[in-house]
């Protein structure tokens, strides 16, 4: 994508589509506030110019990042690649670790690549965030699926494609815990935060994306 209007176009896309929320965020890899606030600006610019668009996107925006992935997620080899890099960061906590959880949707592809490259099961998670509309989000809750590895009495790692905010990864660890198991550590692609930890959990990233400059 090459600016703010692509964003606003494919979250109206997505939205026409019937993704929620929560799901168009974790599409374009930006925070939910941002993709409330791109859904709304494809409302209301259906009938605009391109140019007022973007001005208008400038002048108004949220204070995000949007990270594009899409060179490496359309490859098989790139992937591997990639993924080969990730299980790399995390193969410092030794061999007794027999677990990846991926976190849905896009940690899914790349956590199963990991789980790979380690040779452990792998079980997947799907956040809160993808029934998310509006509200507060601590009302909704996330499911692991039945059709992979069970989590109980088992060390494992987690795995994501970005880190906005820290919220996702923070509920994946808790609903870990919560179903018996205990995560060790945590990687992503692409952190926009500049997380070192979360929850006690160390997590691994192979690219820290930082925002400089102060708002207005």
């Amino acid at each position: 994508m090459k600016n703010v209007d692509d964003l606003i176009e494919s979250a109206a896309e997505l939205a026409g589509q019937g993704l929620s929320k929560g799901e168009i965020a974790d599409e374009l890899n930006v925070s939910r506030e941002t993709a409330s606030w791109l859904v709304e600006r494809g409302d209301a610019t259906t009938d605009l110019s391109s140019q007022s668009t973007q001005q208008s996107a400038e002048n108004g925006g949220p204070q995000d990042i949007h990270v594009d992935w899409s060179a490496i997620g359309r490859d098989s080899k790139r992937m591997r690649s990639i993924a080969e890099a990730m299980a790399d960061l995390l193969a410092k906590h030794g061999e007794d670790v027999d677990l990846t959880v991926g976190i849905e949707k896009a940690g899914g592809p790349i956590a199963t690549l990991i789980a790979s490259e380690l040779e452990t099961d792998l079980s997947t998670y799907t956040p809160a965030k993808h029934q998310w509309e509006e509200g507060d989000i601590e009302e909704l809750g996330g499911t692991f699926s039945r059709n992979f590895a069970g989590i109980r009495n088992r060390e494992c790692y987690v795995v994501d494609d970005t880190i906005t905010s820290g919220t996702t990864m923070r509920e994946t660890i808790t609903a870990i815990r919560a179903e018996g198991g205990e995560p060790l550590a945590c990687v992503v692609l692409a952190d926009k935060q500049g997380v070192e930890e979360v929850e006690g959990v160390p997590v691994y990233s192979l690219l820290q994306v930082i925002s400089v400059g102060k708002d207005e």
